[in-house]
């Protein structure tokens, strides 16, 4: 049929009760929508048939991961456009059964039936972890990470550069991303107080930044853990390559599991999202045990908005499924107040959500540069799903949908002197 493209455009727009903003090519060629609008592909008809099997974020990201649908053109532009059809919907967004009950969604849908053709459902694209309850035991943490990290380290010295640092970078006058994932991971020993002599734990280390600028830079002692083997390998080997092996231990180790304490600092970047909500508390105790009176806890950490219904929030279906399993966001308030409750003093919260957005465009440049090579490193799949969460994530930081904080804590003895400076952000 050589109108397929007009006529996929008009049923959507009926389902969805909004035009459509982007153009669409169909699978006959058929072309459809804004002329200088990004464009949407549509494959083939499985990806109908995804949509209307998963309807949402999930059955979207099924035929994207699957290569059924691809965007050519802006791809900031087009998800941005697309944001308030998929993502914007807002807590009084109907749900699929209340949309169903109206006439004109109820037509879109059967003629989004015939259009797909065959109603089997497709099979999820192998990158897809299987769903199940956030359990966050030892088990399902580690395979959860494993899923995430162990792609390989070769694949992320391409997305990360050669920081390897997969966190928010600390954007200063400009400058590239070393620079600033350097200024980045300055501004956290700054922060914790580091000084020769000192010990550090880094919690959740990742392929040994952090651990081997510390060491370097400021001469403590550092124990760095992680759940990923191929990190800790990648991060042992350049400790070794550093001359560092005297000052920097890196572990495959839970921190649950950590018992040397008291530390001087704990520094947790990017790990906390991977803890879960309802052990939140129990993990701010567990830090808060291993450090000294006086020590510091520097928590960086992505947060969501809250909302007004705290117990309806769900995470998200296509992080969730591809990404990050088991990952869950809170509001910022919601983790000072549980630092809180550990026992620690909060004595500083700085929001970058901004310098996130920067640096996950810096990602996806490098992903999209080298992307046969990142293709062949792991598959099509897996490199597409990288692609589009670090460009959506980018979105969603620059439109406030989430943000990022770096939370400074303080351990403070019975005296109340905490050590800090009377003078806050002596360290900027």
């Amino acid at each position: 049929m050589a109108d397929a493209a007009l006529r996929l455009k008009s049923l959507l727009e009926q389902v969805s009760g909004a035009p459509l903003p982007i153009r669409i090519r169909a699978w006959d060629g058929s072309q459809s929508g804004p002329p200088d609008a990004p464009t949407l592909v549509v494959r083939n008809r499985r990806a109908l048939r995804r949509l209307l099997w998963k309807p949402g974020e999930l059955g979207l990201a099924r035929a994207w991961v699957a290569g059924d649908l691809d965007i050519e053109g802006d791809l900031y532009g087009a998800l941005d456009l697309l944001a308030g059809l998929i993502w914007e919907r807002g807590e009084d967004a109907r749900t699929l059964a209340q949309a169903l009950r109206d006439p004109q969604v109820r037509a879109g849908a059967r003629g989004l039936v015939r259009l797909a053709g065959l109603p089997l459902p497709p099979a999820p694209p192998p990158e897809e972890v299987r769903r199940r309850r956030h359990l966050h035991t030892r088990r399902t943490d580690r395979r959860a990470i494993s899923h995430h990290y162990d792609v390989g380290n070769d694949f992320y010295e391409i997305v990360l550069g050669p920081s390897m640092v997969y966190s928010c970078a600390y954007w200063q006058d400009g400058g590239n991303l070393e620079d600033a994932q350097r200024d980045k991971l300055e501004l956290i020993c700054r922060k914790l107080g580091l000084s020769p002599g000192r010990r550090l734990l880094d919690v959740g280390c990742g392929w040994g930044s952090l651990a081997v600028h510390a060491a370097r830079e400021h001469g403590v002692s550092v124990v760095g853990v992680t759940l990923s083997q191929e990190q800790a390998v990648y991060a042992r080997k350049r400790v070794a390559d550093e001359g560092l092996t005297d000052r920097v231990e890196i572990r495959v180790q839970d921190y649950r599991d950590v018992v040397d304490g008291p530390y001087d600092a704990i520094s947790s970047v990017g790990m906390a999202e991977h803890v879960g909500g309802d052990r939140y508390l129990e993990y701010a105790r567990d830090l808060y045990a291993l450090l000294r009176p006086g020590g510091r806890l520097l928590n960086h950490q992505i947060a969501r908005r809250p909302q007004r219904d705290e117990s309806s929030y769900d995470v998200d279906e296509f992080i969730d499924a591809y990404v990050f399993p088991d990952g869950e966001l809170a509001p910022v308030g919601t983790t000072v107040t549980q630092l809180e409750r550990a026992g620690f003093e909060v004595r500083d919260v700085e929001a970058i959500r901004e310098h996130y957005a920067l640096t996950l465009r810096r990602w996806v440049a490098n992903l999209e540069a080298e992307w046969s090579r990142a293709v062949a490193l792991t598959s099509p799949g897996r490199a597409r799903v990288w692609r589009l969460y670090m460009a959506a994530s980018a979105l969603a930081f620059e439109r406030n949908r989430i943000g990022v904080n770096q939370v400074l804590a303080v351990r403070s003895p019975e005296s109340g002197s905490s050590g800090m400076p009377l003078r806050a952000r002596t360290w900027n």
